[in-house]
């Protein structure tokens, strides 16, 4: 009969390929992980894991096993749902995946208040840069831009409005552009490559303009960056309006319109999640984010 914390300590360092690193994720000291992979490569009568470098990594027999392992830990974790259940709690671990724009700016408290909620839950938190790609039932996502194919379900939570902003010193520096053709005459902020393929800029009175911003030298993966380099008056950027409220709350002034008439289009914000029955902590978690939806991603833009 195997021992199922010597599992879960076996599956920590496989998926990390450290000593440390699994004992800090699992709270427990580093000399009782390896007490217990000695325990259970004594169990089993061969090595599992060796040292290369500065990595542990799995043995033929390591490999073999970690199969039969990740088999047994998931029907434990299977075994347990069912019983939660019957019994009507609402506890088992729930990973959601969420757009790393959206990550402080609105998952962070949400979660915080859901966790107090339901205190037998345990979350694991992951910030993407890139949509998901492939069905799991213990996975929730919230994506903010257009979703691709992912074989999930895809729902509507909202949609975050843009416009154009720049900092009050930037403009005073080199003037407020009165209509989109002079945004060629401005410094262009786009790090995150989001307006690469060009933008399109829609007003109620006007025809659309089209604009083709200049290529970036400088590319990041943290939407806070990008807000910063406007921010700190080095050009005009592209922000939903929510993002830019948020930021405005706890630093004033720091970011004004500009081109106010002129719109692109929203940001689509969709929860994705597997088809079928739900585990009852993922179908309340589903619930409980649905209901922390801000109305201001409800609310309709201007331009069609």
């Amino acid at each position: 009969m195997h021992d199922f914390d010597e599992l879960v300590a076996f599956d920590a360092i496989m998926a990390s390929g450290s000593m440390t690193q699994s004992a800090q994720s699992l709270g427990l000291a580093k000399s009782t992980l390896s007490r217990r992979i000695a325990q259970l490569e004594s169990r089993l009568g061969q090595p599992l894991l060796r040292r290369q470098a500065n990595r542990l990594i799995p043995t033929e027999a390591g490999l073999v096993f970690h199969d039969y392992c990740r088999e047994m830990l998931t029907l434990a974790d299977r075994s347990h749902e069912a019983l939660a259940e019957l019994s009507g709690k609402i506890s088992g671990r729930v990973t959601i995946e969420v757009h790393v724009a959206l990550t402080r700016s609105w998952l962070a408290p949400v979660m915080d208040a859901f966790m107090t909620r339901y205190p037998q839950v345990e979350l694991t938190l992951h910030a993407r840069e890139t949509p998901p790609r492939a069905p799991d039932s213990y996975f929730v996502h919230v994506w903010l831009g257009p979703a691709p194919e992912s074989g999930l379900k895809q729902e509507p939570l909202g949609r975050l409005t843009r416009g154009l902003y720049a900092s009050p010193d930037y403009l005073a520096r080199h003037g407020t552009p009165e209509h989109p053709r002079e945004l060629s005459e401005h410094a262009w902020i786009d790090l995150l490559g989001t307006t690469r393929k060009g933008l399109t800029l829609h007003h109620p009175d006007q025809r659309e303009v089209h604009f083709q911003p200049p290529h970036s030298r400088l590319r990041v993966d943290l939407p806070v960056l990008h807000v910063d380099a406007i921010a700190r008056g080095q050009g005009i950027g592209l922000l939903p309006h929510w993002i830019v409220a948020k930021r405005e709350a706890h630093h004033p002034g720091e970011l004004v319109p500009c081109l106010e008439r002129w719109q692109p289009e929203a940001l689509p914000v969709t929860l994705l999640y597997a088809y079928g029955h739900q585990p009852r902590r993922v179908s309340t978690l589903l619930d409980f984010l649905r209901q922390a939806v801000p109305a201001a991603w409800q609310a309709q833009p201007e331009i069609a």
